[in-house]
């Protein structure tokens, strides 16, 4: 669907000033953080008073509309990435972003950084800063988006990858999904069962055949969450998603112990492709096959048997074409795509859509960008929804990179430094999940809930409570006025607009929420920051940092739809 940019300038819905009575207005827990704020950026100003202010140009429904794809589809919200959407519509910059090559890989940021020396060779320094460096920095935003959203799919975590080099080894698995991510699901499934990520965090690499001396079997890790998780899930789906039954109104299973079993013998004999205690280049090339190491025993899984003797080569090729192939792949990687992208609760036509080009697309099966666009065109992502249940709520580790986008954050020497970004406050950080179960589930329901009782899931909530929302607002607080380790805001563009509180409102509102945030809450946030002089730029500084926190902290703001 393309955006009108034939469509007149409207009105931001938050552009009136508050009345009287609303005009001292901020939520209670907010009112010591724009004490604090005020204090910062130098209360009541008496600094030389502004330049004459320009008329404030008009925020229009083309601006929102790109600003929400942007949410979707993006990192932030730029007023350059806003007129590249508004400049090709939807469809145009989606097919832009699909055709883009992948930005400079992460690796060779670590090598020029010094990080390949053998000091590091133990060590995870670099790791968090190559990840939040390519987050706030690549101009391949879809391609970014998207490989995140696979980091939660196909987990691999720090926490569970052993060995040396381990940011090099997590450079190459981030390159491996940006290679990958829109070619077809089958190449894909096979570059990740053959990294040396996986390797480690699942145990193939070094998985060894049976020996019936010992009693050893095949480990059988990513045998079970290759299925679980990876491609097919527990019960067998209708192309819309829904569960199959049987007569008792039971789901199908779609896999057994036996089928564990068989599967585990295929991932044996898989091992490192060369290993160099002083340099990481190995950790970038596919694991290779020992055959000695290989169960040569028959392999039986979904209703398909690899005879005895077949080779490990020969074995995993015709494990993954059966997986690949299985009915359930379309519909529940879909389903998971679509909640990490637009919805948590996608209707069943939704789902059945967006399987359907997973089927095919032009011939082929599995083409995920393909899939990409098919979601992110799709009606009920396109179309801002009325229903209540539709959206998602924002990841910690999005809200904190759409900062850094919508406000230019820079490294001055590009080192990144100290940018683990506190995980405990900020509650999320790539590569850094406790499980394989990724941060969160996504068929989450949160207990004892209006959701639950509704059958709706809420993936996001299973990392959300009273600890971790005051940790994200605290944390929030210190990186706008103070950033984090040596990354820094720039707020230069938007001190023009701070004299006009209703205006500065409307515009946050526009690139951080989309026009989500109501004419009231924003009404309400204007007349707090209008506390805060502005007569000089400390206090229009400070009122840009007021007036973005409670945004990012609104629940209007953190409920994308």
């Amino acid at each position: 669907m393309s955006i009108d940019t034939s469509t007149p300038p409207v009105e931001a819905p938050v552009m009136p000033a508050p009345p009287a009575s609303q005009r001292t207005r901020a939520h209670p827990a907010l009112l010591p953080v724009l004490g604090t704020l005020a204090a910062c950026g130098g209360g009541a100003d008496s600094g030389p008073p502004p330049p004459p202010a320009p008329p404030p140009p008009p925020l229009t429904a083309a601006q929102f509309e790109a600003s929400r794809l942007l949410s979707q589809a993006g990192l932030g919200a730029s007023d350059a990435e806003i007129n590249a959407v508004i400049q090709a519509g939807a469809s145009g910059w989606i097919d832009a972003q699909l055709a883009a090559p992948p930005s400079a890989p992460m690796w060779d940021w670590l090598v020029a950084k010094g990080y390949a020396a053998t000091r590091y060779r133990g060590s995870s320094t670099g790791l968090d800063e190559m990840i939040w460096r390519k987050l706030f920095t690549a101009p391949d935003v879809l391609r970014q988006r998207v490989v995140l959203a696979m980091t939660e799919l196909f987990v691999v975590s720090i926490i569970g990858v052993n060995g040396n080099w381990r940011p090099f080894t997590l450079a190459a698995y981030w390159e491996l999904l940006e290679q990958h991510c829109f070619g077809t699901y089958r190449n894909l499934l096979e570059r990740i069962t053959l990294s040396v990520a996986m390797g480690h965090y699942l145990n193939t690499l070094g998985n060894q055949k049976e020996n019936p001396a010992t009693g050893r079997q095949p480990d059988e890790n990513y045998a079970r969450e290759m299925l679980q998780l990876f491609s097919i899930g527990l019960y067998e789906l209708s192309p819309d998603g829904s569960l199959k039954r049987d007569a008792d109104g039971q789901p199908l299973e779609t896999y057994d112990q036996t089928t564990i079993s068989g599967l585990a013998r295929v991932f044996t004999g898989w091992g490192h492709d060369g290993a160099n205690s002083d340099s990481p280049d190995y950790l970038r090339r596919p694991m290779t096959h020992n055959p000695s190491l290989h169960s040569l025993l028959e392999k039986k899984f979904l209703g398909r048997t690899i005879p005895a003797n077949t080779p490990g080569p020969a074995s995993l090729r015709i494990a993954l074409d059966t997986i690949a192939a299985h009915p359930n792949v379309g519909p529940f990687i879909g389903r998971q795509l679509i909640q990490r992208l637009v919805t948590s609760n996608p209707s069943p036509d939704y789902v059945a859509r967006v399987a359907a080009v997973f089927n095919d697309s032009k011939g082929v099966r599995g083409n995920l960008g393909a899939v990409v666009r098919a979601i992110l065109t799709d009606p009920e992502a396109r179309n801002v929804p009325s229903a209540s249940t539709a959206g998602k709520l924002r990841e910690p580790m999005l809200r904190f990179v759409q900062w850094g986008r919508t406000f230019n954050a820079v490294s001055p020497d590009d080192e990144w430094y100290g940018s683990t970004i506190d995980v405990n406050r900020l509650g999320q950080s790539p590569f850094r999940s406790p499980s394989v179960f990724n941060f969160f589930r996504p068929g989450y329901v949160p207990p004892n809930t209006a959701l639950g009782a509704r059958a709706l899931v809420a993936p996001e909530l299973q990392i959300t409570n009273e600890t971790t929302v005051a940790g994200f607002a605290n944390f929030m607080q210190g990186v706008l006025q103070s950033g984090v380790g040596d990354i820094r805001g720039d707020y230069s563009a938007w001190l023009v607009w701070a004299h006009d509180a209703a205006y500065l409102v409307a515009r946050l509102n526009m690139a951080l929420a989309a026009g989500q945030v109501s004419a009231s809450t924003a009404a309400g946030i204007a007349g707090a920051i209008e506390t805060i002089g502005a007569s000089g730029d400390s206090g229009r500084r400070a009122r840009v940092w007021a007036a973005t926190l409670m945004i990012l902290c609104a629940p209007e703001y953190l409920v994308l739809k």
